[in-house]
């Protein structure tokens, strides 16, 4: 595993940029996906430091991508964080209580507040 290897899935190109230009000025190394499915595939192949997972996805959302990476014993400890624009309070309880290891409330860059 590399240490410094964050994947980003997001399936919106500005908030990917937005992640991937924090954590590169940082130093950090990152692979990203704007889908689920593509981003479990890359965490089998790559084996990341961590995981900043968007809940609202394309195709399968970030709970069920969860659950299915807590699954494969190959993938089940790399650490996953929600990044979701929901922040209420109910959100945040169900978020949680899938399994995540922790939870960041953005602000989308779609310009849709």
């Amino acid at each position: 595993m590399n240490q410094r290897l964050i994947l980003i899935v997001e399936d919106n190109e500005k908030n990917r940029k937005l992640e991937r230009d924090l954590l590169q000025v940082k130093g950090y190394q990152t692979i990203e996906s704007g889908t689920a499915e593509e981003g479990i595939r890359l965490t089998q192949d790559q084996h990341p430091a961590l995981i900043l997972m968007d809940i609202q996805l394309p195709g399968i959302d970030g709970i069920e991508a969860l659950a299915r990476l807590r699954a494969d014993p190959q993938t089940r400890n790399i650490p996953v964080i929600a990044v979701t624009a929901s922040a209420m309070t109910q959100d945040r309880q169900k978020i949680m209580g899938a399994g995540f290891d922790g939870f960041s409330a953005s602000r989308s860059t779609s310009g849709n507040f």
